[in-house]
This record gives structure tokens, C-alpha cells and sequence, in this order.
């Protein structure tokens, strides 16, 4: 499979890494809107081709996916022209700026019958599967709490911080915890109650979210852009808790359970090794079109949809509008 990554940035940098990794899969193609820089990023990463704008990679027969690697307020447009061009796409995420284009992004997808992925990596994760076996297996009880946190130091970062590229906490970072309580609990949302503190451009920098669900569970999110947190997740149950060490790129897991008499016993779970932890999507890509699929089992469209929805509906509380949808809040 021949991949074309459109975008030059530093997370087009880590997904030609995993792609070297890969068998039968080739860095076959990189675009940007400088031609130096796509020749650059070409020798540095051993990619076969060099294109100086995005719509000359989209025209190569040759190319099998393309990896948008654009800021949100890009991934829309440049998906749908890769889906026109009749390229099969993997989205980096947030997939879109709002619910509404995303719906648009998956309609031309079905109609092109091509493969329409979110790169949403922590979806595609072993991981994943890991946490689900110990929750079915009964071993800590009833679920009834989430909670997780994500937070670097990137708010200097304009990407970030520029409303004009859909930047913030909510698109970045916040769609991780969102997905980390998704994969635990589903979907079947009470209400949100939502805060942030606005950076000086009046994005989100930081993020508080507290997620009520119709069975009465509980979820309790928080991202920041200013520190470094722990990164932590944590699944409580009535006999016990999992911790999950990174919601981001899950590291270790570790689950206490509790006996009738109250003792603990503690045990930890090895997460597998990786080459950089993206492999999991481009080969569940590979694997999607090889069998004639529009979409991965990992992440379907309706999960990306619902997210999406999610988002939407926190931002609406936080009174956050892009410049790419209409007037931003002033502040």
C-alpha cells in the first residue's frame, strides 16, 4: 500500500517513521505547499515523492491512502478533494471542525465507496481490547466512575492557540478523554456540564468536562494546554479500579480488586510493545481496503459522528465558535 501524506508537520514526521516500520506499506508520497520543504521532508524520511502543492499528491494513480496531516480547519476541504480524486483517506483527528462537516466528509466517502478513517490512534490500540476483557470479566465489579486527564505544554504553540486553524484544548487534546470514556461507557449521554479558561486569542486552554449518563454513571474529564499532567485514566468499579498510565498512549495498566473482607489485590497488565503506536491504524487501513470496507471496525463512522456531536455540544457551552463557521466569541 502507497501512502501519500499531505502536510509537512512534526506529526507527519512520526507517521513516515511507522510507515518504515511496515511491511507492505510504503512512504511513497509527500506534499506541502513548498516544494523545498516536500523535497526536504522526502530525503530526511526516504519518501519517493515530492509534491509542491496538495493537489498534485491527489492526482497520483499511485497513491492508495492519503494521510491528511493538516490542522482541523483543513482536514474538510482536503478530504473531500482527496475523496473526489478517488483517494482513500485516513483523517487525522479531531476528523472535522464540527458535526456538520464530518456528516459531509462521510457522505462523499460512500458515495466515492472509499475508505474513510479517524485517526484517532487509542481506538485502533491493544490496549483497547486489554481494558475491555478485564471490565467484562466482572473482576472489578459494576462501573460507575471515569475519570482522566491530559495536559502538555504546547499552548506556545500557534497551531493551538490560533482560532482561525480550529485550535484549543476541545480539538487537540479533550477528544481524548472523550474517547477514552466512549470506549468504557458508551454513549448514552444525560448531559454535559462544561468549562474552560480561554486563552488571550479565545480559544479553550484548559477544559473541565463532567459527563452524566442515562444509567446514572459518571464521567469527569480534564485537558490543559499550560502543564504536563499525569496523564492518568481511571475506571472505578464496585469490587475495584483499573488505572490506565497514559489515556493517550496507553503505557501500563493496573487493576485493584477488593475481596469480601476488603483486601486488595493488585495486578499489572503488560500493554505490547510498539514502533510508535500509529501502526495500528495505518493497518487497520490497509486491512479495510483490502477487504472493499469504507470504514474501520475501530473507529466506524458512527463513532466519529458521535464525537463529533460531542464536541459540538461542549463547545456550544463554552460559547466557542471558529472564524471558519462564523464570528468568534469576543471576550
Amino acid at each position: 500500500m502507497k501512502v501519500g501524506i499531505l502536510g509537512a508537520g512534526g506529526i507527519a514526521v512520526k507517521m513516515a517513521e511507522t510507515i518504515s516500520y511496515l511491511k507492505d506499506v510504503e512512504n511513497y508520497a509527500i506534499a506541502s505547499r513548498s516544494l523545498e520543504k516536500a523535497k526536504q521532508f522526502a530525503a530526511s524520511n526516504h519518501i519517493a515523492k515530492a509534491y509542491g502543492s496538495y493537489e498534485e499528491l491527489l492526482e497520483d494513480e499511485k497513491v492508495d491512502l492519503v494521510y491528511i496531516a493538516l490542522p482541523h480547519s483543513h482536514h474538510y476541504e482536503w478530504t473531500i478533494k482527496a475523496l473526489n480524486a478517488g483517494r482513500n483517506v485516513l483523517c487525522e483527528k479531531a476528523f472535522a471542525v464540527n458535526t456538520s462537516q464530518a456528516e459531509e466528509m462521510i457522505r462523499v466517502a460512500k458515495e466515492k465507496n472509499l475508505l474513510l478513517a479517524e485517526a484517532i490512534w487509542t481506538r485502533y490500540m491493544p490496549a483497547r481490547k486489554l481494558i475491555d476483557e478485564i471490565i467484562s470479566s466482572g473482576e472489578i465489579g459494576e462501573l460507575k466512575t471515569v475519570s482522566a486527564n491530559l495536559g502538555y505544554r504546547i499552548s506556545g504553540n500557534d497551531r493551538l492557540t490560533n482560532p482561525a486553524l480550529a485550535g484549543g484544548c476541545l480539538l487537540d487534546l479533550t477528544v481524548y478523554p472523550l474517547n477514552f470514556a466512549s470506549m468504557v461507557w458508551g454513549d448514552d449521554i444525560k448531559r454535559f456540564v462544561s468549562s474552560c479558561v480561554y486563552t488571550d486569542t479565545g480559544v479553550d486552554g484548559q477544559d473541565t468536562v463532567m459527563v452524566e449518563y442515562n444509567d446514572g454513571r459518571m464521567a469527569s474529564l480534564f485537558t490543559t494546554m499550560y502543564e504536563l499532567t499525569d496523564r492518568k485514566g481511571m475506571i472505578y468499579g464496585t469490587k475495584g479500579w483499573i488505572e490506565v498510565r497514559n489515556i493517550n498512549n496507553p503505557e501500563g495498566i493496573k487493576v485493584c480488586s477488593f475481596d469480601e473482607k476488603g483486601k486488595a489485590s493488585i495486578r499489572i497488565v503488560e500493554v505490547p510493545s510498539q514502533y510508535t503506536g500509529y501502526e495500528y491504524e495505518v493497518l487497520a487501513c490497509k486491512k479495510a481496503i483490502e477487504e472493499g470496507h469504507i470504514e474501520c471496525k475501530e473507529m466506524p463512522h458512527s463513532e466519529t459522528i458521535e464525537i463529533m456531536r460531542q464536541m459540538d455540544e461542549i463547545r456550544r457551552q463554552l460559547g466557542i465558535v471558529y472564524p471558519i463557521e462564523g464570528k468568534l466569541k469576543q471576550l
